[in-house]
């Protein structure tokens, strides 16, 4: 007769125990907000353990190494190119959901409450027109199934162009009208912030992902034995939370929250949930939008018009697959905190007195748009999996419609890259 099972083994399967091991993602946030509070010289930026280096670069560059051991080179190229998916995110970031927060901000303004600090709606404003965050959306998407190789394709390019159009598109709300006040006085340092720009996603993205190309490439079998046996799946998410410790250690170095009165944070805690959640709402409607399913449900044939045919080459494929749907939905309503700081600062001076108000906004859109991803992922990965098989030998790329597929495959019917297109899988060469 076997032994009754020990008294910590009884606890640790126990329903209660098993619960609280499943939410070891928001008890490490807590942990990391709690941390920063009573000990924010430890990871701030210039602290102890300087964690602009240590977690703004060594802790991302991690993430990203992971990724490179985990995708395939030919699927990284694919989605490189995928030129759709990009001109969808970058417009959503950058112009929708900042013209929508023009709106809102100048709406929120002529109401003249008191308890709103003006210099906490101009960080509101600026926050909106930054690029997607760096790590976050790439982990989001990896823990829900999606296509991943599109969320890192969009965080740098997304990045790269931030530099730019970020201070210009800030620039063009507050040159006049209701948000005038919050206008920079000058720009001239945002030219330098470009070079570091690029020097910190070379380091952080491009490097450790090639690093993780080639030694998927070279050591396949030990690659994929230690993504497996180390379950290193879970090494993006522990990164998050070191980010997470690190922005807050800064702001509350900074006394960043002491600026501002407890009501306007109460404000902007449900100002930004609700406008992440309705950007993400708004992005799986641009990405599913149905007229385009309906008005090209057929592919075109020897009988169908030259307009046809080209109309639905190119505006069909903006109909994505879920995998890709997950993915712009993760990367489109998020906001960069790795940029947007050092924009922040560029553009309003390091010495600015309404530097901390500023900075409110960045650091709490951060840390929600975690709490409502990961919120999403169980949701989002259900939906994926939902997807029918994929036809063999068929390709999930949305673009399937548009280049033929390489020599070696086989070639898929118009049936089965119609239905690929609306009802893709997880391809079975991705490791995690």
């Amino acid at each position: 007769m076997a032994s009754a099972p020990s008294l910590g083994v009884r606890i640790w399967r126990h329903r209660v125990t098993q619960f609280i091991v499943g939410q070891w993602f928001y008890i490490g946030l807590t942990v990391a907000v709690v941390l920063a509070y009573y000990f924010p010289n430890v990871a701030r930026h210039g602290g102890v353990i300087h964690g602009e280096y240590t977690i703004g670069y060594g802790i991302v560059a991690l993430i990203f190494l992971q990724n490179g051991l985990s995708i395939s080179t030919q699927d990284l190229k694919v989605n490189i190119f995928n030129w759709r998916a990009h001109l969808v995110v970058q417009v959503l970031s950058f112009l929708v959901t900042s013209v929508i927060t023009y709106g809102l901000c100048c709406w929120i303004k002529s109401s003249n409450d008191p308890r709103i600090d003006d210099w906490v709606l101009v960080g509101v404003l600026v926050t909106s027109t930054f690029p997607t965050t760096v790590a976050s959306n790439v982990v989001m998407t990896t823990n829900a199934g999606g296509n991943h190789l599109l969320a890192l394709s969009e965080v740098v390019l997304g990045n790269v162009l931030g530099a730019f159009l970020s201070p210009v598109v800030a620039q063009m709300y507050m040159s006049k009208g209701p948000m005038k006040y919050g206008n920079p006085a000058s720009g001239s340092s945002v030219t330098v912030l470009y070079g570091q720009v690029m020097k910190q996603l070379s380091l952080v993205v491009f490097l450790p992902l090639i690093v993780g190309q080639i030694l998927r490439n070279v050591f396949p079998k030990q690659v994929k034995w230690a993504l497996e046996a180390l379950r290193l799946r879970l090494l993006g998410s522990v990164c998050l939370l070191f980010i997470t410790w690190s922005a807050f250690s800064t702001a509350f170095y900074q006394k960043a929250f002491e600026t501002v009165s407890r009501v306007c944070i109460i404000f902007l805690v449900f100002f930004n949930f609700g406008m992440y959640l309705f950007h993400t709402v708004t992005t799986f409607v641009v990405c599913r939008f149905p007229v385009i399913k309906r008005v090209f449900a057929t592919s075109p044939g020897p009988d169908s018009s030259t307009l046809y045919a080209a109309s639905y080459w190119l505006i069909k494929p903006f109909y994505f697959n879920r995998l890709d749907t997950v993915a712009i939905m993760f990367c489109a309503p998020a906001k960069t905190a790795t940029l947007g700081v050092p924009l922040v600062a560029a553009q309003y001076g390091s010495h600015s007195p309404n530097l901390g108000k500023l900075l409110v906004p960045v650091v709490l859109y951060q840390f929600e748009q975690i709490v409502v991803a990961a919120w999403l992922v169980p949701l989002f990965r259900s939906w994926c999996r939902s997807a029918q098989p994929t036809p063999v030998g068929v390709d999930h790329s949305p673009d399937d419609l548009a280049t033929p597929s390489p020599p070696s495959r086989k070639e898929p019917d118009a049936h089965a890259a119609d239905y690929l297109n609306d009802e893709p899988i997880k391809p079975s060469n991705y490791i995690h």
